[in-house]
């Protein structure tokens, strides 16, 4: 499942690994094996013309040849003891790969570290120069199996950490270790351990292929996530059902394979899991690389999905006889989105399309990060949207434009150091009615934005293109190397100001691997209160609850530096920083 958005603080679940999906990412390939054929209506065959049995011979031949034939068997080729070649040709190549070639020794080789260093002896670094492609292909499978091997040897490694940490409350902890050590989430980190473990307990010929390099770490994830409940016979026997032909599935044929296995092996428990996993039902967001937004439902009744699927395709197919612009899956999420918020793309007379536009006066309870210079165009910086990530300078102008048009909007200003860690901040407020010298919002082709210096060095003025009064700010200092104490209060709990500058300077969790955000996380005191610790922003960071628990576990020590970064050190003595945010610049 997606490494985002999940709950920081899973608890004690030792199977919540299971629901994470191992190939976020494959999410599209999945899909495409269900799609139906496009809205407008193909012929027997799409756009193509059928084959002539001239061109079908054609074919025939050229499957005879060495590059393109497979093993009578049918396997395909992927990983040692599946030859790429019926064909041989021994001793007809001078190649410095030529052992790589269609059945050669090292075509055969399973994955080890002695095919690593033959597969790199073989290159000129990232130059083949005189090796032809049969041999190219077999180093491309060389390193396949070398990667499949590397990834085994790594889950053998995590799941030794995991065996010195038996005692509970050490092993609640241990992928915390894990997650800093590789810099990944906690979430990854999780799901890393349970696949080491499932493997090193119930599937020992999945992580002998693995080893081998004849099945990939994306399959054998597959497989430890479809038989995870099982108990090691179980595991087994579902395991034995499609191991000898896991190798020439794709990742899709896989997993209906082995869920059809883990069925027949374990009926009830593969109910079970069905109908736990529907409590868990649940819409999630996330950023896409693109710079858009996906939104997924999760755990949902298979006979609604389908039902509403139904319903989006009809919806698209309205907009699309309503002359709307766009292939099948652009109008089915426009269709999509439709439904959802209860809006009318389909082109009218009296009005453009709306798609694409940022609605205006949107009410929502995110976050707009966004560099003034950008807001006034004098420069084209992105900015970032709270939950979401980065967005485009264009977008950045259209949203913050949009929230201007609501009197609820509030607005703040950080002001950052060449790295773009906060140094001040400061939060708007109306100017009083005596002062105001207000001249109207810009011009709608315009800026909008204005910044002005006041009397006051330390106030500002904010100009917005919303029909409001123009804003005052008055910026404070967030640094703490030396401390100046002013936000300090002589009670545990901080006040409100504390609180917010402490959330401006982390967003995040102070964890190296957390990104909860800091308005869901405790204030937490890094000396403790009751030992002495200030209560200021010398000695306060978010914390989730979880990484608030680990920070007071005897063998984890954490400490706040003066330029307000925390520094981790974990059981095994490693050490972990995290800076504060670094906001656009």
């Amino acid at each position: 499942m997606p490494a985002s958005p999940a709950s920081a603080d899973p608890g004690p679940d030792d199977l919540a690994w299971l629901d994470r999906d191992p190939e976020r990412d494959c999410w599209l390939d999945r899909a495409r094996e269900h799609d139906e054929p496009p809205l407008e209506e193909a012929g027997e065959y799409g756009d193509h013309e059928p084959l002539t049995g001239q061109e079908l011979a054609g074919i025939r031949d050229a499957a005879a040849d060495e590059l393109l034939a497979v093993k009578a068997a049918g396997t395909g080729r992927r990983g040692p003891g599946q030859p790429g070649s019926a064909r041989v040709f021994p001793g007809e190549s001078s190649s410095p790969a030529a052992a790589f070639g269609p059945g050669m020794a090292l075509d055969l080789l399973p994955g080890c570290a002695q095919l690593a260093v033959a597969a790199d002896a073989a290159a000129d670094g990232d130059e083949f120069a005189g090796i032809c492609e049969a041999e190219l292909v077999g180093l491309m499978c060389a390193w396949d199996r070398v990667e499949a091997h590397a990834a085994a040897r790594k889950l053998a490694a995590v799941a030794e950490l995991s065996r010195r940490n038996p005692a509970p409350e050490d092993a609640e902890f241990t992928e915390d270790q894990v997650a800093c050590a590789l810099g990944e989430s906690r979430f990854r980190a999780g799901e890393l351990m349970g696949t080491a473990g499932h493997l090193d307990t119930h599937l020992p010929g999945t992580r002998a292929a693995l080893r081998d390099g004849t099945v990939n770490l994306g399959k054998a994830r597959i497989i430890a996530a479809a038989t995870g409940l099982l108990d090691p016979a179980e595991a087994a026997a579902a395991e034995q059902e499609v191991l000898d032909r896991a190798a020439s599935l794709t990742p899709g044929g896989l997993r209906a394979a082995i869920a059809r296995a883990v069925m027949e092996a374990a009926p009830e428990k593969a109910r079970k899991r069905r109908e736990t996993a529907a409590r868990f039902a649940r819409v999630e967001r996330w950023a896409e690389d693109s710079g858009n937004a996906a939104l997924a439902g999760r755990e949902l009744p298979p006979d609604q999905v389908l039902a509403a699927d139904e319903r989006i395709t009809a919806r698209a197919r309205e907009l699309k006889a309503a002359g709307l612009d766009g292939g099948t899956d652009e109008l089915r999420a426009r269709a999509l989105l439709d439904l959802l918020l209860g809006r009318d793309s389909r082109p009218r007379q009296d009005h453009d399309s709306t798609r694409g536009a940022a609605p205006a006066g949107f009410a929502s309870r995110v976050t707009l990060t966004a560099p003034l210079a950008t807001l006034t165009r004098l420069a084209g910086r992105p900015g970032e949207l709270s939950g979401l990530g980065p967005v485009d300078p264009w977008l950045t102008r259209d949203l913050a434009a949009a929230a201007a048009q609501n009197p609820t909007t509030t607005w703040c200003l950080t002001i950052t150091d060449g790295q773009g860690h906060a140094v001040a901040h400061g939060c708007a407020r109306p100017e009083p009615r005596s002062h105001r010298k207000r001249a109207g919002p810009g011009p709608r082709d315009g800026p909008g934005f204005a910044f002005e210096a006041t009397a006051d060095p330390r106030t500002w003025r904010l100009r917005t293109p919303g029909p409001g009064p123009d804003l005052i700010i008055t910026i404070d200092p967030v640094t703490t190397d030396p401390c100046d104490h002013r936000y300090q209060t002589g009670r545990h709990d901080p006040g409100a100001r504390l609180r917010h500058l402490a959330q401006v300077r982390h967003a995040t969790c102070t964890s190296p691997v957390c990104r909860r955000p800091a308005a869901q996380c405790d204030l937490e005191h890094n000396t403790p209160y009751e030992a002495g610790g200030r209560t200021c922003l010398c000695n306060t960071g978010p914390k989730c609850r979880h990484d608030h628990r680990l920070k007071q576990h005897p063998k984890w020590t954490v400490e706040q530096l003066p330029d307000g970064a925390f520094r981790w050190t974990t059981p095994a003595g490693r050490t972990y920083t995290t800076e504060p945010t670094r906001y656009p610049i």
